[in-house]
């Protein structure tokens, strides 16, 4: 009784897979390619004109999926229905087969214009040559023995989703990946609270003697927080590549879910292989650049020694001193590093994407923007230094800003008063600017120090000389040799100017200031004990007498009558 059950049972799943069958192709179940007389009417059918395939190319394909995998894809209509409607039909008839629980042979059946998919002798798939990938230059029969292994694995995974003992091993499996997962989750864990604490007492230990011109980079708990961060950082890139390779085997171990796990481990796979083949494809390249800029590195080095001797007076070569070799060397570093980069700037790796030509766009923009100034003031700082216009450790006057020089830079020069100020003058200003340098016409050590009183005409000329002598030799700092000297800079309607010039040998700033403000305290001193005003008159009126210096009083002392014109 229960065989015959058995068999009644087959024949009515035959007999609603041939019905389900017949309503997917629009076919009689005597369009079974075992009867020759059939084909005329099937063929008849397929035949249909070319154009009703042109018009329904422009429909969307759609995918047969059998137990979460896809089978083939369908392209093109078929018998009035679109590939979205074939794609529905052939699910169904797919799904009625595969319950019935046969073995699942699969079998091609060349039919007409397409070929016939068979599943235990049943017909549950019809590929026309419009479902071929074109794009690829897919033949009809490629799609169709592609669709066949799918079936077959699809099969194979149905098959394997009823068999109970291989359910309980894969969940078996599952259990242990999943104590293994956190297993390594804990040990990842511990291992990070390890090296955090190992790192954070080896920096402790290494900040006591690691030092960047002369003090710490980073405060030391700043960059124990950035090593605990960094490792924390590391340990959930870990974490997360654990998680992934768990849930990658878990999902591989049910049929069901099987290709979700076989996608995730595909796309891992996909990207360290794009990352490795990239990296592979960029070490010529990247090879070429690093030998550039060794070469680079070893030019610089080679030209150091020459620089080197010129900076320290040891030798001159045509225009380049002990002045102009520093700048010299860096334009020449300059000129080496930019031709580098220019050189190995195609064999970097990505130099050809939207992302570097924006950043060489960007960099292009912003020079040209704001690059007059900044190049005026480089031009304006190169012609300073190789015309020797300043020195460092020159005194000079700027403008209305006298000081000694400290830096001369590209874009800038510094000078210091000596009154507790240093100034920063751009090098444009100070090149179209009047300098004078009190440090170039000395004679040996020192420098100039001059300073101008305006005295009335009714005091002698000779006695004023004598006197600004008298305080300027009474000035420490000042040079008896060469002897200090006066000058009349100007007759003026009012009074003549004196001007007084001396030699001083301080070097620092601080002490020049002191040296002037000593210098006009004893010229007041010499003035008063001699009885001559420091004023400069200016009249309302005549005066009675006129204001003229007898022949007796010429050389009133401290003139004598060596006092005379310079």
């Amino acid at each position: 009784m229960s065989a015959a059950r058995g068999r009644f049972a087959a024949a009515l799943a035959r007999v609603q897979g041939g019905l389900l069958a017949a309503l997917l192709l629009w076919l009689p179940l005597s369009a079974l390619p075992a009867r020759a007389e059939s084909e005329p009417p099937i063929a008849a059918a397929a035949a249909k004109p070319a154009s009703e395939a042109a018009a329904g190319a422009a429909q969307p394909e759609a995918t047969v999926v059998l137990f979460n995998r896809p089978i083939a894809v369908l392209r093109v209509p078929f018998l009035g229905a679109a590939p979205a409607d074939r794609a529905r039909r052939t699910e169904a008839v797919l799904n009625a087969v595969i319950d019935t629980g046969g073995p699942g042979e699969v079998k091609v059946q060349p039919h007409g214009q397409g070929n016939v998919l068979l599943i235990d002798g049943r017909l549950t798939m019809f590929l026309l040559p419009g479902d071929a990938d074109a794009m690829r230059g897919e033949s009809l029969e490629e799609a169709t023995q592609a669709a066949v292994a799918a079936l077959r694995g699809a099969i194979a995974a149905t098959q394997e989703s009823r068999d109970q003992g291989r359910l309980l091993k894969s969940l078996a499996h599952a259990g242990l990946a999943t104590l293994a997962f956190l297993l390594a989750c804990v040990v990842t864990w511990r291992a990070r609270e390890w090296l955090s604490g190992r790192l954070s007492a080896l920096l402790q230990k290494r900040m006591e003697t690691l030092q960047v011109a002369g003090g710490h980079l980073l405060p030391r708990d700043k960059l124990v927080v950035i090593a605990r961060w960094l490792v924390r950082l590391l340990s959930w890139l870990v974490l997360a590549l654990l998680c992934y390779q768990w849930l990658s085997f878990l999902l591989g171990q049910f049929p069901y879910s099987r290709p979700w796990g076989e996608t995730l481990n595909q796309y891992l796979i996909g990207v360290v292989s794009r990352i490795g083949n990239g990296v592979l494809h960029a070490l010529p390249d990247l090879l070429v650049a690093i030998i550039i800029v060794g070469l680079a590195r070893l030019v610089i080095d080679l030209a150091a020694p020459f620089f080197e001797r010129l900076e320290s007076g040891r030798g001159t070569l045509g225009g380049l001193d002990a002045d102009t070799a520093r700048p010299t060397r860096r334009l020449f570093n300059i000129g080496v590093w930019l031709f580098a980069i220019v050189m190995a700037y195609p064999y970097l790796p990505g130099s050809q994407s939207d992302a570097f030509r924006g950043l060489s766009l960007l960099i292009g923009l912003m020079i040209s923007v704001g690059g007059s100034s900044l190049f005026g003031q480089a031009a304006a700082g190169l012609i300073l230094m190789y015309s020797r216009t300043l020195r460092v450790g020159e005194y000079v006057r700027i403008d209305d800003h006298e000081g000694t020089v400290t830096e001369m830079r590209a874009f800038t020069a510094k000078i210091r008063t000596g009154l507790g100020e240093e100034l920063t003058l751009p090098n444009s200003l100070v090149l179209g600017t009047v300098t004078k340098n009190y440090s170039r016409s000395v004679q040996g050590r020192g420098y100039i120090v001059d300073t101008t009183v305006t005295i009335g005409y009714d005091t002698p000329w000779r006695q004023v000389h004598a006197m600004l002598i008298e305080a300027a030799l009474r000035t420490p700092g000042v040079l008896a040799e060469p002897r200090p000297r006066v000058f009349q800079t100007a007759l003026a309607d009012f009074y003549p100017e004196y001007r007084l010039v001396c030699q001083a040998v301080p070097s620092e700033p601080r002490p020049r200031a002191e040296v002037l403000a000593n210098l006009h305290a004893n010229i007041q001193d010499v003035f008063n004990e001699h009885g001559v005003q420091i004023m400069s008159p200016h009249y309302l009126d005549d005066p009675a007498q006129a204001k003229i210096v007898p022949r007796s009083a010429w050389f009133t002392a401290p003139a004598t009558r060596d006092t005379g014109p310079v």
